[in-house]
């Protein structure tokens, strides 16, 4: 799957990084806790979260996360859309709630890696 097809099954709006939204995708993780996604098996992940603060970028930049899909329609500020740019993370934004958004990703075949133990 394609960041744009991320995209595409979200009907999410493009924020910025349209020069990537053909780069592939392999994995997807949700949540509101960045020390949840610390602890995420990363490769090419796309992130789904609420947290709409510069933590979801930082987050996103010190693992391989390549686009970052803020839910509920959240909106980033400049600062936050200034780093993404820098770091070349894709930043998107869907009106879907989280469980909606990861259900419909995982229904189009994004899985979330591995499990947990």
């Amino acid at each position: 799957m394609t960041v744009n097809d991320v995209k595409t099954t979200l009907g999410a709006r493009l924020i910025c990084g349209e020069e990537y939204l053909e780069k592939e995708v392999h994995t997807a993780c949700g949540s509101d806790m960045m020390s949840d996604v610390l602890a995420y098996n990363k490769d090419q992940s796309v992130l789904l979260t609420g947290l709409c603060n510069m933590q979801a970028i930082r987050t996103a930049e010190m693992m391989d996360i390549v686009c970052i899909v803020f839910v509920r329609g959240k909106v980033p500020d400049e600062g936050m859309i200034a780093l993404a740019q820098e770091r070349g993370i894709v930043l998107l934004s869907t009106g879907h709630r989280m469980f909606s958004a990861c259900g419909l990703l995982y229904e189009k075949g994004l899985r979330g890696g591995a499990t947990y133990r």
